[in-house]
This record gives structure tokens, sequence and C-alpha cells, in this order.
């Protein structure tokens, strides 16, 4: 039996906007479960931060084969909260995974083969305990296997019911432009590119993928969008002892936080009280003013983080001279 009941006002704050010109829309903010819902993170804790984002019109959880800590685990503790809590509202909710990184041992088991995607979906509707997904992504390019093997696996995978939509990750303007070819002349419906992007990180915007996502009319949602929480309030002052950036994380070392990142984060920071926000709502609300930006994707290791972050939908206003200072901030 259910012990969570959803909030009826959930909807009525939260913006939604389609992907490309899909018939999708995503909640403006979604929710990634790439850090905190792996082995060795509390379980009542990832309850409540699906809890609240789903009570504040978070309807976009998105997930990877690889997730954890141990790779999987994200996927089958959330499989548990959908069993327990959130089954009832499956249909309200946009679930997404992905698969091109190592999963398991041997020659099948990353990339982008039509052996490994295939197998890879499997496992992970198994761990949510899901009939589908709504969107599955190739998770990277593939330099060894054909372009046409790995889209035609997509296809394949939607033609056999277990993705209503496909996307693609991490990949390049040129190389999205070639898939999405392939992907239209197979009617497969791609609506959207996964990528890093945030105020300190502007590859999008310098490996095509930006403009080409735009000119064919398919969405794009952001990963990282807080560069690891440097554009948070977190650094500001200091390394904290708790932090991901102490415990030296692939992701994050406190080398990355140099004394000019922390002079351009302090910088942001006044920009972003200026506004009345946190340093965090204002970088989130600088990636969904950009035109073509479909949702952010943010993590969260507590309830309150996603509170904050969703305030950012608040205020999606810049002006000119406003975004030039960020630039000229970031030494742009």
């Amino acid at each position: 039996m259910n012990n969570y009941i959803a909030k009826e006002t959930r909807y009525d704050s939260m913006i939604y906007r389609n992907c490309g010109n899909s018939g999708l829309k995503l909640s403006a903010v979604s929710l990634g479960l790439w850090h905190n819902f792996g082995t060795n993170d509390d379980f009542n804790t990832m309850k409540e931060i699906c809890f609240t984002a789903f009570d504040l019109g978070i309807t976009h959880f998105d997930l990877a084969n690889n997730y954890g800590p141990i790779p999987g685990s994200a996927e089958e503790n959330f499989g548990k909260i959908l069993s327990s809590d959130l089954n009832t509202y499956r249909d309200e909710l946009i679930i997404s995974t992905k698969a091109g990184y190592t999963m398991w041992p041997g020659p099948y088991g990353d990339w982008g083969s039509r052996k490994y995607l295939i197998a890879s979906l499997d496992q992970s509707l198994k761990r949510m305990g899901l009939d589908y997904v709504d969107i599955f992504y190739h998770h990277r390019m593939d330099p060894n296997t054909p372009l046409e093997e790995t889209m035609g696996a997509l296809d394949s995978i939607v033609r056999s019911g277990k993705a209503l939509y496909v996307g693609l990750s991490n990949y390049d303007g040129d190389t999205l432009l070639k898939a999405c070819k392939i992907l239209d002349d197979l009617k497969t419906p791609f609506i959207i590119n996964q990528n890093k992007y945030n105020i300190f990180d502007r590859t999008v915007e310098n490996n095509g993928l930006l403009e080409t996502s735009r000119s064919l009319n398919k969405g794009i949602i952001t990963f990282s969008p807080l560069a690891q929480g440097l554009l948070t309030n977190k650094y500001i002052d200091g390394i904290p002892s708790d932090s991901r950036a102490a415990k030296s994380s692939v992701f994050l070392k406190p080398t990355d936080i140099s004394d000019e990142r922390r002079d351009q984060i302090r910088a942001l920071n006044e920009l972003a009280q200026s506004k009345s926000q946190t340093l965090a709502q204002y970088a989130l609300s600088w990636i969904l003013k950009t035109e073509g930006i479909t949702s952010v994707l943010i993590g969260a290791s507590k309830p309150s983080q996603v509170v904050d972050c969703v305030k950012a939908i608040d205020n999606l206003s810049f002006t000119n001279e406003e975004i030039k200072k960020i630039d000229n901030i970031c030494g742009l």
C-alpha cells in the first residue's frame, strides 16, 4: 500500500516545455539520479528527494545503466520507490535511462553495438520493474560501431515497445546531424539531446551541438548545470569537509577550485543576490533563458536543494548587459 500521496498543487507553478517540435513536454527542471542514489546512500532520503520533486511539478526522472555506485544501483533504488510509492503516478512520469558506458565485462558490455544497447535496456527495465521507459538514450558516441547500427538499435527498441522516444547524449553537432538523418529516414521518434552545459562550460556552444539541435527542432536537456556544485554557495569561502571536492571525487577535485575560480564564483554570487536569487537559482535560470533549452537536470543530496533549484523558474529574464557581465567574469 502506498504511503505517499502527491500534492494536488503539483502542476500549478512548474513550467513545461516541448522537446523540440515533438508533442512531449518536460518539466523545466528535471531530477537526475547520477549521484546520491547509489548503494551507500540513504534510501529514505532518496524517497524524500523524489517525493519533493514530484510535489513541485518535476515529472522527469533521469537515470542511466551505470549510475550508482555500484553501477545499476540507482535504477534498482528508483525501481523500489516506484514500486512502493510512485507506481500510482506512472503515467504522469517521464522516466529516462541510457546505455553507452561500461556496464559488464567483455566486448558486449560497452559502447554502442546493437547487442549491448538492447541487452542493457532489458537489464534496466528489470531493475526498475518497468515494461518501458519514456526516453532511451545512447549515452556517448562510439567511434568503432557504424552509426547506422547504433541508430538502428534505437529504432528497434522503440518498435519493440520498450521505449517511447529516443535521445542522444554527449554527441557533437556533426555526429548529431548524421544520426538525425538516419533516425528521420527510419521515422524513429528522436526528440532530445543531453549534454553538459553551464556558465563555466560552454562546450555545446562551441562544438555545434546547440546550433544544430535548434536547426533540427530537437530538444536539449543539460546536465551538470551547477558545475558539480561550483555554481552554488558551497565553495564561496573554501572547501567544506563534507563536500564533493573535499572527497576528491572523479568529477570535482580541490585543484578545480583555484583562487581565480573562487573569485568568479563570488562575482557571480553578487549578480545573483542583485536579483534576489541564490547562485544555484541564478545558474539554472541562465541556462533556461537560452533558446532551444527544454530542461535542466539537477542532482540533489537533500530535499531542500530541490526546493531551492525549482525557484529558478520564477525569474528567467536577463538583460544584455547582465549577460555581458557574466561572460566577462568567465573571461569570455
